[in-house]
């Protein structure tokens, strides 16, 4: 977190440890985007753009030795060190714009982050109409400034990066893996299941979308 503020990053500043040995990190007033009225398209440009300079960013720090793997690995080599859980609820937005909980931080790849950020942010609501939620995935990955190679890889990855949260959830309920398996019964396992059938099944107006606002 730090590297990442060092890097004109904005995340909450790390304070050290209490007494107890806990780490503590700076409070960043505002409201939870779950928490708020859904994102405009403008707002999700914003966010895209946000995630894209983190990665930028992480890109050219050189702890990469000291990190393990993510918790649910990418399906390739990885190559970056990743938040790994970008998503509404850990976004903060008031003043700034911030994203918290940096605890899960760990080497994964750009394409896994940005999709389990784009799916998080745009197609969780599997009621929606599939071009409403292609327009808002748009307006993300524009504002990401996602190129053609980076695009074409992410329809697929959306449902892949889904359905392995709804595989680690369910692993971790069978084997009694806390807070996770707590998670799973939850409704975060029916959650995920459904996202991920939401994100295989209209993969084709995924890629639409994200072909057509190529190159904007």
């Amino acid at each position: 977190m730090q590297a990442l503020r060092d890097a004109g990053i904005d995340v909450p500043q790390p304070l050290g440890l209490d007494e107890r040995g806990r780490q503590v990190t700076e409070f960043v007033p505002g409201a939870i985007a779950l928490d708020r009225a859904p994102l405009t398209e403008a707002e999700l440009v914003r966010v895209g753009g946000l995630v894209r300079r983190i990665h930028d960013a992480s890109a050219a720090l050189r702890l990469r030795r000291q990190l393990g793997r993510a918790l649910i690995p990418a399906p390739t080599a990885a190559d970056l060190i990743c938040h790994n859980d970008l998503a509404p609820w850990n976004l903060v937005v008031g003043d700034r714009w911030v994203f918290i909980d940096w605890d899960g931080a760990a080497l994964s790849t750009r394409l896994w982050d940005l999709a389990y950020a784009a799916q998080a942010f745009t197609l969780s609501d599997v009621s929606a109409d599939p071009t409403h939620s292609a327009r808002q995935l748009a307006a993300f990955v524009e504002g990401y400034g996602a190129d053609e190679d980076l695009r074409a890889s992410l329809a697929a990855a959306l449902a892949e990066r889904a359905a392995a949260m709804y595989e680690h959830l369910q692993s971790a309920s069978i084997g009694g893996w806390e807070p996770w398996a707590s998670m799973f019964r939850d409704g975060h396992g029916v959650h995920w299941a459904a996202a991920a059938g939401y994100a295989r099944d209209h993969r084709r107006v995924w890629e639409s979308a994200l072909q057509s606002h190529s190159g904007r």
